[in-house]
């Protein structure tokens, strides 16, 4: 599939579902069961190899806990931080909380079951679920494609109050905040690895160790702080290039930025 758009591997992978029998369309690995085409074992494999970078945020959701919302979230506030976009999300299933940052999705059980057995009926990929007692049944006992619902999430609640933890629940994701919250919890200074609470500390701390004269430098006859306005923001400004939807906040000091 290589070379393929993200909507060409989408109608890929629908072409083939509609092709296998249900019986094919999930495998069990270490006793849980996972989609032979969303989830094929070489994935699985990779992920004995994956090594977190210190600024990655994960996100972890379970099947129709509101992953794909969360998603355009976050798409969102790399929009607005001026990141440029993949052309599909890395989508990996693992469950371990040894890297930097997991953004981790819970939902109403009730609610989850509901939508997953929709989403299974709807899904080419997807076996059909025979009736909703069964599929009921099967989501309970966690003989359901990625396992327990109630596994993943008493996994997870071991991991609430870890600092590199945030766990946001679907119903959260209709609140305005939620995004605000997001982004502080992803946020992290791109030289230093620091939160933003952390660099406007640093900031400080840096100046009361700078004499006075040390404070400003001039460029191009004006006057610019050594430490809010550095010499190399001003070189990447050279390279800066506004896109059609940008709306530029322009102030000077004090004037109600």
């Amino acid at each position: 599939m290589s070379g393929q758009t993200f909507e060409q591997s989408i109608k890929s992978n629908v072409e083939r579902g509609i092709n296998m029998k249900d019986e094919e369309k999930l495998y069990k690995r270490n006793g849980i069961l996972y989609s032979t085409i969303m989830s094929p074992p070489e994935n699985l494999d990779a992920l004995k190899d994956l090594e977190a970078r210190e600024d990655d945020v994960m996100l972890v959701a379970y099947p129709k806990c509101g992953c794909n919302w969360m998603v355009g979230v976050l798409r969102k506030i790399m929009t607005t931080c001026g990141y440029t976009l993949p052309d599909r999300p890395p989508l990996i299933e693992f469950h371990s909380p040894n890297t930097q940052k997991m953004l981790v999705m819970f939902r109403n059980p009730k609610d989850t079951a509901v939508s997953y057995y929709h989403f299974t009926n709807k899904n080419p990929v997807m076996p059909n679920a025979e009736s909703w007692d069964k599929f009921f049944s099967d989501f309970i006992t966690g003989e359901v494609g990625w396992g327990s619902y109630f596994d993943h999430a008493l996994g997870w609640e071991k991991h609430m109050d870890d600092p590199n933890v945030l766990i946001v629940t679907f119903e959260e994701l209709k609140e305005p905040a939620v995004e605000r919250e997001v982004s502080a919890f992803s946020s992290r200074d791109k030289i230093s690895g620091q939160t933003f609470e952390q660099s406007i500390k640093s900031s400080m701390e840096q100046g009361r160790k700078l004499k006075d004269e040390e404070k400003l430098y001039k460029r191009n006859g004006i006057l610019y702080s050594t430490i809010m306005s550095p010499p190399e923001n001003l070189d990447a400004l050279k390279d800066l290039e506004a896109r059609e939807d940008d709306v530029m906040l322009v102030a000077y000091p004090k004037c109600g930025e």
